[in-house]
């Protein structure tokens, strides 16, 4: 955790001070630089925790195309679902529908959260600052030319049980057609927080699957059948994976 936390600090000093610059100059590389520096950063989070620190963490499942129109759903059980989420690219970036709390004061996210422009949301705001939210959201899911990620859910789980969808994921299905790349993590839930991974990074066994591509092609349409089958194979799923790890 130690090697983590130091390869952090320093990838905020280079964020700040190359990355950021070098897209002011240099707009049209967007695309091209920020892939490539997101996918530094999994690496850098990903090869300490499995090569120091003895974690087992999945393989990556590079099926998710980089375009618009793409939506990638995970369940929600740990901060390492972040990097998991990008092993599921097959290139480029994603964006990341984001708490608001960590936009502000800590090293490395809450510049990475602007300069890739995600969306962000907040259960607490009040009623003006979350319609204004609400309203960017949608906006930004209507126009972003990459992949957006969510967790339906809107928090880790308690129990790595797969718990009601938020609203939010409705409201998204509405800004535009969507094809939807769904995955469900397990063995991460009792490893939630930072204070979770110290110590215990021997005992991370962790596992991601693919259920599959969901097409939904109507935003004017009623999205709760759509969101019921869509849970409805994620919590399928994630029972298969506990029965076949025998648990």
């Amino acid at each position: 955790m130690g090697t983590i936390c130091i390869g952090l600090l320093v990838c905020d000093l280079v964020q700040r001070l190359v990355i950021g610059p070098w897209l002011w100059l240099r707009p049209q590389s967007r695309r091209r630089v920020l892939g490539a520096w997101m996918q530094f950063l999994e690496a850098i989070i990903a090869w300490p925790l499995e090569a120091i620190g003895g974690a087992s963490l999945p393989p990556r499942h590079r099926v998710v195309p980089s375009k618009p129109g793409v939506l990638i759903v995970l369940n929600h059980q740990s901060l390492l679902d972040i990097p998991l989420g990008v092993r599921t690219l097959s290139e480029g970036y994603l964006r990341l529908v984001t708490r608001r709390r960590y936009s502000r004061r800590i090293p490395l996210i809450s510049h990475l959260i602007r300069l890739y422009r995600n969306p962000l949301v907040d259960p607490s705001a009040s009623p003006g600052d979350g319609r204004r939210m609400l309203k960017e959201l949608r906006t930004i899911a209507r126009e972003s030319d990459v992949p957006i990620m969510i967790y339906p859910e809107g928090t880790r789980t308690k129990d790595g049980e797969i718990g009601p969808f938020r609203p939010g994921m409705g409201l998204i299905l509405r800004s535009r057609p969507f094809e939807v790349h769904a995955f469900v993590v397990d063995g991460l839930w009792r490893h939630a927080k930072f204070n979770d991974l110290i110590g215990n990074l021997r005992e991370i066994d962790a596992r991601m699957e693919y259920v599959g591509r969901f097409d939904w092609t109507d935003p004017k349409g009623d999205s709760e059948p759509f969101l019921e089958e869509l849970r409805g194979r994620m919590v399928d799923q994630l029972a298969a994976m506990r029965a076949a790890h025998g648990e």
